[in-house]
C-alpha cells in the first residue's frame, strides 16, 4: 500500500497528514495576506465601495451596492485586468472574499465572517498550549 493511499503525503521535503484541512485552509490565507497588493485590496474592500464614479461606464452599481469592480484595482493599482484576477482569485482561493456577479460584471467584496473565522483558527492553531497541538506525537 502506497503513503498516498494512506492518506500521507510529502510536501516541500516533510511528511504530513492529507486529512488536515484545517492545514489547507490556513496555508492559503497565508499565500492570500502575503503579497501587498491583496492586503490593500482587502482594505479596500473593509471600507466599501471607493470612490469611482460608474455613470458613465455601463457599470451596474447602485448606490448602497456593495462590492468593488475589477476596474476599480486597475485604476487604484494601475494594472492590468490578468494581474488584478490572479490577486483576486488568491483571496478568494483563501476564502476571504466573496464575488457578486451582476451582468457581465463583477463585484468583489469582503466576506467578514469567513475572515474572522480564518483568523481565529489561525490563531487558535498557533497560539494554543503545547499539550492541545500533537501531545505524544514524539515532538522534543
Amino acid at each position: 500500500m502506497s503513503a498516498q493511499e494512506l492518506g500521507v503525503v510529502e510536501e516541500n521535503g516533510a511528511r504530513r497528514d492529507a486529512q488536515d484541512k484545517g492545514l489547507d485552509r490556513l496555508v492559503a490565507l497565508g499565500r492570500a495576506l502575503s503579497d501587498p497588493i491583496r492586503v490593500r485590496m482587502l482594505s479596500m474592500m473593509a471600507e466599501g465601495r471607493s470612490c469611482c464614479d460608474f455613470s458613465d461606464s455601463g457599470v451596474p452599481a447602485e448606490e448602497g451596492e456593495e462590492g468593488i469592480c475589477v476596474c476599480e484595482f486597475e485604476e487604484h493599482f494601475s494594472m492590468g485586468q490578468s494581474k488584478v484576477s490572479y490577486h483576486v482569485r488568491k483571496l478568494k482561493d483563501a476564502g476571504l472574499v466573496k464575488e457578486e456577479r451582476r451582468g457581465k460584471w463583477a463585484f468583489y467584496s469582503l466576506d467578514r465572517e469567513a475572515a474572522s473565522g480564518l483568523l481565529g483558527e489561525a490563531a487558535d492553531r498557533l497560539l494554543s498550549a503545547p499539550e492541545k497541538q500533537g501531545a505524544g506525537d514524539g515532538c522534543c
